[in-house]
């Protein structure tokens, strides 16, 4: 009987020694959007003082109140529609509990006034629709055959302030 015990105490050890219990646990807080701000990777809302609304990072959706309720969309209302994430101010909140940050939300509306720009914030990503001014359309340098160009209707160099539209006659003798 107690070879039986030993040897079945022998298999179970065995066994247990060949299979590895591995726990996975895979918390997935969200991506946060490329016009987030960078450097906040372990938050779960902004607030957007502009458009008094939220944005909750999990589930991808603007969190605003309308008629008197709050609704979560993956869009802002229609009447925000035009309006720039990338260069609009947004809150990291870290001053709630729970799911719902906008029980809050009149200390957020008071403390984050429209029109609110705290320190300066670059994005995580680049704005699609932001038009640089590379390629022939460089206005700070002065170069000829750009859109803006250099007018120089004189003759030479005639030491100007940026070298545009100068109408002068150049170094004469």
């Amino acid at each position: 009987m107690k070879k039986l015990k030993l040897i079945a105490l022998g298999i179970f050890l065995f066994v247990s020694s060949l299979i590895q219990a591995q726990v996975s646990v895979n918390v997935n807080i969200g991506t946060p959007p490329a016009w987030g701000p960078v450097g906040y990777s372990n938050v779960q809302y902004y607030y957007l003082p502009d458009v008094q609304a939220y944005y909750d990072i999990r589930a991808t959706q603007f969190i605003y109140i309308k008629n008197g309720k709050w609704f979560r969309s993956r869009y802002l209302p229609g009447n925000y529609r035009n309006y720039d994430l990338y260069n609009g101010y947004k809150v990291v909140l870290n001053d709630y509990r729970g799911s719902h940050p906008y029980y809050y939300f009149n200390t957020h509306k008071a403390k984050y006034h429209k029109g609110y720009k705290g320190n300066p914030q670059k994005t995580i990503g680049k704005n699609p629709n932001y038009k640089s001014n590379s390629g022939n359309a460089n206005y700070s340098n002065g170069n000829s055959g750009n859109k803006q160009g250099n007018s120089n209707k004189g003759n030479g160099n005639s030491g100007n302030k940026g070298g545009n539209n100068n109408k002068g006659n150049g170094n004469k003798k």
